[in-house]
């Protein structure tokens, strides 16, 4: 199968289940905070974790790769992605590149949200 429909595949399953989540968790727990997202963020970071871990001792091939961390959990949520990342700089270069990526992307992020709403709010 290609590269693709295997990214694709993943993908479609992973926010599908992101949905499920999500609306199962604000049922149980209602709306007003964010749980449901919350929710998805940890498990996605926790299986991102174990899903590379094993890949890195059981040499997980590409194939399997792209359809579980590229597609799946690249659907499920992109916070896994940005979790994993930032545990691999604190493994390798030291807590100071990991906050500088939490706080960038933090920041950065929120930074775009205000842009982007107030693009939106200024136009006719």
């Amino acid at each position: 199968m290609s590269k693709v429909l295997l990214i694709a595949l993943g993908a479609a399953l992973g926010a599908n289940l992101r949905y499920a989540v999500s609306v199962g968790v604000a049922q149980r727990w209602g709306s007003a905070f964010p749980y449901g997202t919350l929710a998805i963020n940890v498990s996605g970071s926790v299986l991102i974790g174990v899903v590379l871990a094993l890949a890195a001792r059981t040499g997980l091939t590409a194939p399997w790769r792209f359809l579980l961390v590229t597609g799946f959990l690249g659907g499920y949520t992109t916070f896994s992605s940005f979790t994993w990342e930032t545990y691999q700089l604190a493994v390798e270069g030291g807590l100071g590149p990991a906050l500088l990526n939490v706080a960038g992307s933090v920041g950065l992020g929120l930074g775009g949200v205000v842009v982007g709403a107030t693009l939106v709010r200024l136009l006719p």
